[in-house]
């Protein structure tokens, strides 16, 4: 298969639907056998292994919604066609939120069932230690999770559907940066605090480089412990700090904790996440109006595709968080690669992935519009997004060319 690079946007469509169509045509002439062996295929075992239990269990579930959403409608449409109308077959697993567990996980998985991929996992301590296991097996794997730890260890079968987490953190910096500009303000000093997971050192090295290019100080730079139940001393340090702005870098209810204990003691300035806690309905359920004018980073966000994502609101009730929209893109480009590779072997569908271009139905929602992988497993393509939450809604207010509203700017004086 050849790659589309540099191809402009709208010409790469109709090369892709064309290419598509050419190459269903030549596996019905040229391999009849392929074809029988297709029309006997009943179903494609797909293996999913997120965290459903544990401190990351709402982000699983977010997660398997997504996929689920896009499985089903892939079955309603007839299925896979190049496998004769075979269905999606979804084998879910507990990664639980333990590291060990979930390799343990996608072992017994992989030996109990044929999958042909496995998606997953959130969490990149919990990716990592799965792509592990998947790498062994020959088994693609893809993925939403951040750290570039993921595809920087030169393996050949995992996938990275979104930006890294060193291009998300150096984002979430100068976006921060033009935005402050825009309203009239000069950044020169900024706070940084971060969950000491793989995400989180991750996206503050991005952060702090970014600051260091620019000249910037960073006059407070703590890790903490993922789960920290006091962060007083944080928030003290804080203010203490004269940061013009903080990116605390945290899962859901440590986000929830620090946000609240700002605002609580009457601490303004402006705090802009690092995705995670702080994209999803959680957050504004755990804070109300304390979560209004919260910024943060986003891999993809549902009001760039809303045709696509308000589907998942009308089946699950909320809107469609990211990790729920990548994951519907990562089951989007399996079902494509399983037609362009005609086969559910593993290895063919590898091949498929790697060497695809995929700019149709669920993959456009990421941004760019498009999804293909470089020689490390990366979407080049992904760009990251600053959102804010504004009356409930998480509204895209950076780049200019994805904003879909203005930004509500608090000075830091």
């Amino acid at each position: 298969m050849t790659k589309l690079t540099g191809v402009p946007r709208g010409t790469r469509r109709a090369l892709i639907t064309r290419r598509t169509a050419l190459a269903g045509t030549g596996a019905v002439l040229a391999a009849p056998f392929v074809s029988r062996l297709a029309r006997a295929q009943s179903a494609v075992n797909v293996g999913v292994i997120l965290p459903l239990s544990g401190a990351n269990a709402q982000f699983g579930i977010n997660s398997r919604n997504g996929i689920e959403l896009v499985a089903d409608e892939i079955n309603e449409a007839g299925g896979i066609e190049a496998l004769g109308g075979a269905s999606v077959n979804l084998v879910v697993a507990d990664a639980t939120s333990n590291p060990t567990q979930a390799a343990t996980t996608a072992q017994r998985l992989i030996s109990q069932n044929e999958v042909v991929a496995v998606l997953g996992a959130f969490a990149s301590s919990l990716t990592l230690a799965i792509s592990e296991v998947t790498e062994r097996r020959g088994i693609p794997m893809l993925t939403m999770s951040f750290s570039d730890v993921i595809t920087d260890r030169g393996f050949q079968n995992i996938f990275q559907i979104v930006p890294v987490g060193s291009k998300i953190g150096r984002a979430t910096f100068d976006y921060t940066v033009a935005l402050a500009k825009l309203n009239g303000e000069a950044l020169t000093r900024i706070a940084i605090m971060y969950e000491d997971t793989a995400y989180g050192t991750s996206q503050s090295a991005g952060l702090r480089q970014a600051a260091q290019d620019a000249g910037v100080e960073v006059v407070m730079d703590e890790a903490y412990p993922l789960g920290i139940t006091d962060v007083a001393p944080l928030i003290n340090q804080l203010r203490a700090s004269g940061a013009q702005v903080v990116f605390p870098v945290s899962y859901l209810n440590d986000s929830l904790l620090i946000v609240r204990t700002m605002r609580q003691q009457g601490l303004t300035i402006p705090a802009i996440g690092g995705a995670a806690g702080y994209v999803i309905p959680d957050f504004r359920d755990g804070l109300g109006e304390l979560s209004d004018g919260v910024l943060s980073i986003t891999p993809a966000n549902y009001d760039q595709a809303p045709e696509l994502t308000e589907r998942f609101r009308e089946r699950y009730g909320y809107f469609m968080v990211h990790e729920a929209l990548e994951h519907a893109a990562c089951m989007g480009v399996l079902k494509q690669a399983l037609e362009e590779a005609g086969s559910a072997e593993p290895q063919a569908v590898r091949e498929a992935i790697a060497s695809g271009v995929f700019a149709e139905g669920w993959p456009s929602v990421m941004s760019g519009g498009v999804v293909e992988f470089d020689e490390m497993g990366r979407n080049p393509y992904a760009e990251p997004l600053m959102v804010q939450w504004q009356e409930g809604e998480l509204v895209t207010v950076y780049p200019e060319a994805y904003a879909k509203g203005e930004v509500i700017w608090t000075p830091s004086s």
